[in-house]
C-alpha cells in the first residue's frame, strides 16, 4: 500500500467519527509518518519489537482555558509502517487505522490511556 492509499484510510477513519465529536475537534492537525522517531520511541520506552501506531501531542480540550489562544495546533501522528506490518490484509489495515484515529482523538478530548481503552471496549461492543 502506498502513502496515498494509506492517507485515504486515515480520511475514512476520521469520517467515521460521530458528528457530535467531529464538530468539537479544534486546532488539531493529523499527519502521517512512516515510523516514530528515535526521540518518540525513547519517550514511550519502546524497545525492539514494540510498535506505536499513533501519537497525540498537544493540549487536550479538558485542559484548555480562557488563556488558550495563539498556540500551535495539536498534532495527531499516524504511523504507516507499524500499522501495515501488523495488518493481515487491507481490511485489517483499514480497521487498525480507524481504531488508531479514534484512539488519538480520544486523547484530544482528555481521556487518559486507561480511559481510552475503556471507551474502545464500549465502542467495539456496540459495533458487534
Amino acid at each position: 500500500m502506498n502513502k496515498d492509499q494509506f492517507e485515504e484510510l486515515v480520511k475514512d477513519g476520521v469520517a467515521e467519527i460521530p458528528e457530535r465529536f467531529l464538530c468539537l475537534i479544534d486546532n488539531v492537525g493529523i499527519v502521517i509518518e512512516k515510523r516514530p522517531t528515535i526521540e518518540q520511541r525513547k519517550k514511550f520506552r519502546l524497545r525492539g519489537g514494540m510498535s506505536l501506531f499513533g501519537l497525540y501531542e498537544g493540549i487536550p480540550r479538558t485542559r484548555r482555558d480562557n488563556g488558550y489562544n495563539g498556540v500551535l495546533p495539536d498534532k495527531i501522528t499516524i504511523f504507516m509502517e507499524p500499522i501495515l506490518e501488523a495488518a493481515r490484509d487491507e481490511e485489517d489495515a483499514k480497521e487498525l487505522v480507524r481504531d488508531t484515529v479514534w484512539h488519538e482523538i480520544a486523547h484530544h478530548f482528555g481521556l487518559s490511556e486507561r480511559g481510552v481503552r475503556e471507551a474502545e471496549k464500549k465502542r467495539l461492543k456496540k459495533r458487534k
